[in-house]
């Protein structure tokens, strides 16, 4: 097939939480691995057939394993790569902070323009179709922040879907400037956000401010028809005190508005049972959870000269078990909060899985990354293959779940029926030399 024809089809395996439902029997069967061969076939940028392989078939074919592109559903686009510019050496969260702080001051819209490219071009030819970026919303480098991203999302506008969230203190939501930021980013069709976390007021009077700060921000988001998305318990103290206040006011209030806690770190450290309690309160309040695993296993539970025992990290599996919409995602790339990572949701799934104890090969072990992230995120398709869905795929270099296991397997991505160039990863590196 041409590397730009726009009809074709392709034999494949793909995971049985990626087809279709209604393709469950005539011949359609999964194998150990939960992997369906089978063949598609695309015209017009679209899924035009959908076919299942026979055995003989299957037995005389290395069939690669597809997925549907992935959704990135937390990222800080706006600071992506000032990492080598403004280290955290020691890497802790204050120190990430300093960092950060520096860098915000002296932060342009071209910068911010250079980093969100580069980003999402590594995004597109990586395999993912929608992300949403935390945009630091107040003081010097809000301004070129929101400039450079908005620019973005209108160059990349038919490619990848670009949601922003606006992340400000939570006290900035009661203030006339917050209600003229909320106005602006809804504008935009944006999100509101703001960190929620301790240290948590001891007093009554502390408490009430708390609440009368998300309050204010739901306020704003429900007058204004924007989502919000939070970062809540970002700790390894204070177990789950900000998603609980969260959800508690969710369930009082019953706002027509979508809520997404992001990282909810620290409620992993609860008891068992009352973190399962917590749990069934965020899916009776319709509450999203986005995990992070990466960072939080980087940053979190730091103790000079010891290795955490105890790790902060979203309950996935508690949240999954009680019906909460749960997804998992990067959040910091190279900048100071995390000094790896490379906008690769394949890699995050190959981390994810023995930091997570997730197995991809059962539903919920993938759906955090497509699914579960595509209904986080609201998106209009569900990352399901289906006739007349898009003819998007990620081919892997890979023939089992094993295999990806077993070694960062090269890819080739199919976009609206047209393969794109590989990503930088499968290029020769400049810094050793050539093969011979």
């Amino acid at each position: 097939m041409s590397s730009t024809a726009p009809t074709g089809y392709l034999e494949l395996r793909l995971p049985r939480g990626l087809l279709d439902p209604r393709l469950g029997g005539a011949g359609f069967c999964a194998d150990a691995d939960g992997l369906v061969p089978l063949c598609i076939g695309f015209e017009a940028g679209q899924i035009a057939a959908i076919a299942p392989l026979s055995a003989q078939a299957v037995a005389a074919a290395k069939l690669p394993l597809a997925l549907t592109p992935l959704v990135e559903p937390h990222a800080h686009l706006d600071k992506a790569f000032s990492g080598a510019a403004f280290p955290n050496r020691e890497g802790t969260m204050a120190a990430a902070l300093a960092a950060n702080q520096i860098e915000y001051g002296e932060r342009s819209t071209e910068q911010v323009a250079e980093r969100a490219e580069r980003a999402l071009e590594r995004t597109w030819r990586n395999g993912v179709r929608a992300i949403r970026s935390h945009i630091d919303s107040v003081g010097v480098g809000a301004e070129p922040s929101w400039e450079g991203l908005l620019a973005a999302r209108q160059r990349w506008r038919g490619r990848l879907e670009l949601q922003l969230v606006a992340l400000a203190p939570m006290a900035h939501w009661l203030t006339a400037e917050g209600k003229s930021l909320a106005r602006r980013v809804a504008a935009g069709q944006g999100l509101l956000g703001g960190v929620i976390g301790p240290p948590y007021g001891q007093g009554a009077a502390r408490r009430r401010a708390d609440r009368e700060a998300l309050l204010a921000l739901l306020d704003l988001a429900e007058r204004h028809g924007c989502g919000v998305d939070l970062h809540v318990d970002e700790a390894d103290s204070c177990p789950g005190v900000g998603v609980a206040m969260v959800a508690q006011l969710a369930l009082e209030q019953r706002r027509a508005v979508a809520i997404t806690c992001s990282h909810a770190s620290s409620m992993a450290l609860l008891p068992q049972g009352n973190c399962d309690r917590l749990a069934d309160r965020l899916a009776a309040a319709n509450i999203a959870v986005v995990a992070l695993p990466t960072t939080n296993f980087w940053l979190l539970g730091r103790r000079p000269g010891r290795t955490p025992w105890r790790r902060p990290l979203a309950p996935i599996r508690s949240l999954q078990q009680a019906g909460v919409r749960l997804a998992i995602g990067g959040d910091n790339v190279q900048d100071p909060w995390y000094p790896g990572g490379d906008f690769d949701p394949i890699e995050l799934l190959r981390w994810s899985a023995p930091l997570c104890q997730l197995m991809p090969w059962q539903r919920l072990g993938l759906a955090p990354f497509s699914t579960a992230a595509s209904a986080v995120l609201e998106l209009a398709w569900d990352g399901v293959v289906r006739l007349g869905a898009p003819a998007d795929l990620v081919l892997l270099g890979a023939g089992s779940w094993g295999e990806l296991l077993a070694r960062p397997p090269q890819r080739r991505v199919l976009r609206q029926g047209v393969w794109l160039p590989p990503p930088e990863a499968e290029l020769p590196s400049p810094l050793l030399p050539p093969h011979g």
